[in-house]
């Protein structure tokens, strides 16, 4: 902790007069073109080695998702599979690689939790969001373990170059459902601001079909959260920033495998509820040094806090894990062809838990370098990681692309790249289910793609990829971790936009063929193949649109003995502008009532489907009034 505490003391210090003004990252925030994930830095997305795709607020609004999993089920290569329900633990599958093998950030902070690797990209509300970027494709070099199939990174609301604007925003819906919201953002050339909350509940449906009578009851599910994000010059071209998030909730869940009574050799039911607390605050200071050199240093601290208890008896456990890091990344344009990324970053991780962990802290400590090229016939990207594990020893990962532009219009993009996951405190030490003896993971991508402007309103682009995963990590059938073999995953995918006779379209589609090479078994939870469509139109102050969805059958387990059938979801919504000030929104998913699983379940010796909500209405009120002109 002490360098994290020094470096905070050194990030708000005042810096010389000399520096020249830095990126504007919080307007790039905004626009539909630009990504930050991809480097750390802005660019434009066409610039991007990565296949990426990119949801602004604006989006946001305009697909009205329910949630953040609903938004992230709409870009290709990207699969959902929740174990029912609002709050239910989802399970984020980018090309066909695992929840763990993808890293999430939220404001640049890694927000996996340590034991089980699990995001909680659940409890994210999203009328939090201002952004949400989803690279598809390794980018360990940059940002290290768990970046195999990709990184999330969701960025909070920001405030805006103008008067103090108060935002008031409420939702009802089937279920018993209510989404309400408040906050309040401006700024100046000098300072932008954003602080909100808002408090999410739902009374929820019965996720298990065949359980304990103690499960028969609805799941209700209730998150409480607050965000605060603060950015301020000091100077000409030196900018400082804090953000700080919270997430405090209850979720009730079904326990199909019941308790355990050791005095009457009997298996009862429980009423589980897991009361979760979910934080993080991170600091930034980012200084244009010279013409060609900016620096940005980053420092984060993140919790994740879970106690599940039931209320048929005593029992009550805890897992609580905390993570501190430290990045720091210069960006140097050493001509107008050449450019390079030098950084490096820590982190460490710490469990505390009524589970007794045979270890409970690890570090992890990496530089790395990166150099592009951009000319007029060809360009390159050339990085280098090494990571240093404190439990794990030293890794070198590496990887390169190159980009030819056929013409104006079209780019044909080859690119390599290697991973290195260690396993998490779960995968090694959980009692029964841990293995200490397990190695780490490592991938080789390979990786072809086109993007083309078919014309002023319509682009292309189309990606072709394998990964191979050596000693990847998965459960056998008595729930115990391994390392196996290897998998390998082969993927096509496309993503089309497209805007007809004033109809805004996106077509998302991605095949993919993800085993076990030793077995030849499908991975679990994988489907081969899946869509997604939405159609939009504005007329004047009125909006409609239109959402299909679908996915094919995929396998609950890696032996391929329990399948899940496949199924497609249609959704409508419309909009209103009433006024400057208000608007509103109506939406209906599902509206086939389709009965659909992503996840079974086991009960008595027999699997079942976790259920998922059919048919739902929602409607919501966002209320923008503009006091500071009356």
């Amino acid at each position: 902790m002490k360098h994290i505490r020094l470096a905070l003391i050194l990030g708000f210090l005042p810096a010389s007069p000399l520096l020249a003004d830095t990126s504007e990252r919080e307007d790039a925030l905004k626009l539909p073109q630009t990504l930050i994930t991809g480097n750390r830095q802005v660019q434009a997305r066409s610039d991007s080695s990565s296949a990426n795709s990119v949801f602004t607020r604006d989006d946001i609004d305009r697909l009205q998702p329910t949630s953040l999993t609903d938004l992230l089920g709409r870009v290709p290569g990207v699969q959902v599979a929740r174990s029912g329900g609002r709050g239910g633990l989802p399970g984020i599958y980018i090309r066909g690689t695992k929840s763990a093998q993808s890293l999430v950030l939220v404001d640049g902070q890694r927000m996996a939790n340590a034991t089980s690797a699990d995001s909680n990209l659940q409890y994210l509300n999203i009328d939090q969001i201002e952004r949400v970027e989803v690279l598809r494709g390794s980018r360990s070099v940059i940002y290290g373990s768990d970046a195999i199939g990709g990184v999330i990174q969701i960025f909070t609301r920001r405030g805006a170059d103008q008067a103090p604007q108060l935002r008031v925003h409420s939702t009802v819906g089937s279920y018993g459902s209510s989404d309400n919201s408040v906050g309040v953002s401006g700024g100046d050339g000098q300072t932008r601001y954003n602080v909100s909350a808002s408090l999410e509940e739902t009374a929820g449906i019965n996720r298990t079909h065949a359980s304990f009578p103690s499960d028969s009851d609805h799941d209700a599910y209730r998150n409480k959260s607050l965000n605060l994000n603060l950015s301020h010059y000091l100077s000409e071209g030196v900018e400082v920033g804090l953000t700080a998030m919270k997430n405090i909730g209850k979720t009730e869940l079904d326990n199909s495998f019941g308790r355990w009574d050791p005095g009457t050799m009997t298996v009862s039911g429980q009423q589980l509820y897991s009361d979760f607390d979910i934080s993080s605050v991170g600091s930034f200071i980012d200084a244009q040094l010279t013409e060609r050199w900016n620096s940005r240093l980053e420092l984060g601290h993140s919790e994740n806090r879970e106690k599940t208890r039931d209320k048929l008896s005593a029992e009550l456990y805890s897992f609580n894990t905390y993570r501190d890091s430290l990045n720091w990344q210069n960006n140097l344009t050493l001509d107008d062809t050449n450019s390079l990324i030098l950084g490096a970053d820590t982190y460490e991780d710490r469990v505390r838990s009524s589970t007794v962990f045979d270890q409970d802290s690890r570090w992890n400590r990496a530089a790395f370098i990166q150099h592009r090229f951009r000319g007029d016939y060809f360009s390159t990207e050339l990085g280098l990681r090494h990571d240093q594990n404190q439990q794990f020893g030293s890794h070198n990962t590496w990887s390169a692309s190159l980009t030819v532009p056929l013409n104006a219009d079209n780019d044909v993009l080859v690119s390599y790249s290697e991973g290195f996951r260690a396993p998490t405190f779960n995968d090694l030490y959980y009692p029964q289910f841990g293995n200490p003896n397990l190695k780490p993971e490592y991938s080789k991508s390979y990786e072809l793609q086109w993007r083309s402007q078919l014309s002023d309103n319509s682009r292309l682009e189309t990606s072709l990829y394998r990964t191979d995963i050596s000693d990847a990590i998965v459960a056998d059938a008595d729930f115990i971790q391994q390392n196996i073999g290897a998998a390998q995953i082969t993927g096509f995918e496309s993503a089309l936009q497209q805007e007809w006779f004033g109809w805004q379209s996106s077509l998302g589609i991605a095949v993919i063929d993800p085993r076990d090479r030793d077995t030849g078994h499908t991975l679990s939870r994988r489907a081969r193949r899946t869509l997604s469509l939405d159609l939009d139109r504005q007329f004047g102050h009125v909006g409609v649109g239109a959402s299909w969805q679908a996915m094919s059958r995929s396998f609950n387990d890696e032996d391929n003995t329990q399948p899940i059938a496949g199924y497609g979801l249609l959704g409508l919504r419309g909009n209103w502008q009433a006024s400057p000030q208000v608007r509103f929104d109506v939406k209906v998913d599902n509206l086939l009532d389709k009965r659909f699983t992503r996840a079974l379940y086991s009960y008595e010796g027999n699997y079942y489907g976790y259920r998922e909500e059919g048919r739902a209405l929602q409607l919501a009120v966002t209320w923008t009034p503009d006091f500071w002109h009356l």
